[in-house]
């Protein structure tokens, strides 16, 4: 997959329920680990019913990239999960959006890389 199909891929999901978008899970996932491997970092969001599915999804998505997850307090409610692997940061607050799935901000130091953020990504794409 070259990277102007996985951008055009990812791209779908801007700010639309992820439920809409017609993709298959292996393409997508494919199209998720292009990007990743051109961009220096990533910075995780996920938008969740409550805690338990947010952070489920969180560990699914950094485990499957490559990362440690860290702890996270849970809070009830509905909930935003921020995580920034390369500052080793997270923070978990209550979401009152109707958005649910995870963003990924891909970071790159480079112009040629990869700098734009997808989402929100199915919750369960790494389950």
């Amino acid at each position: 997959m070259t990277r102007s199909e996985a951008e055009t891929i990812l791209r779908q999901f801007i700010c639309n329920d992820p439920k809409t978008v017609t993709t298959d899970y292996s393409v997508l996932r494919e199209a998720v680990s292009q990007v990743v491997e051109l961009s220096d970092y990533q910075i995780f969001g996920v938008c969740a019913g409550n805690t338990q599915e947010g952070l489920q999804a969180l560990s699914q998505y950094v485990n499957a990239i490559g990362y440690d997850m860290p702890e996270i307090q849970e809070i009830a409610g509905e909930v935003y999960i921020k995580f920034n692997p390369n500052l080793r940061r997270s923070h978990i607050e209550p979401y009152v959006g109707k958005h649910r799935g995870v963003l990924i901000s891909c970071q790159s130091a480079y112009d040629d890389g990869v700098n734009e953020t997808f989402g929100h990504l199915p919750l369960d794409l790494f389950a």
